[in-house]
């Protein structure tokens, strides 16, 4: 996937210029950059094309963690709390 494709509005390149970023203001730029993305397009390897282009010699940046942290797969679901979750089929 082209760089251009999967930054469409430069946010995630614009984050790495930010000195003093935080943790917070990249989650934020990232549900933006999420939001920007058009429709269609698999979040997965534009995550990838980012963290290859960006990633290097960045490991501790903030927006990188976010990026890898977006890659991992979501925690398995657990059994809710409450009445249903005792009931038995």
């Amino acid at each position: 996937m082209e760089l251009g494709e999967a930054d469409p509005k430069g946010l995630v390149r614009e984050s790495y210029n930010i000195d003093g970023i935080s943790d917070a203001e990249c989650r934020s730029i990232f549900i933006d950059w999420a939001l920007s993305l058009r429709m269609g397009v698999d979040s997965r390897p534009a995550l990838a094309a980012l963290i290859a282009h960006y990633g290097p010699g960045c490991d501790s940046h903030p927006m990188t963690l976010v990026l890898r942290a977006a890659l991992d797969a979501p925690p398995e679901p657990k059994r809710r709390g409450g009445r249903a979750g005792r009931m038995t089929g």
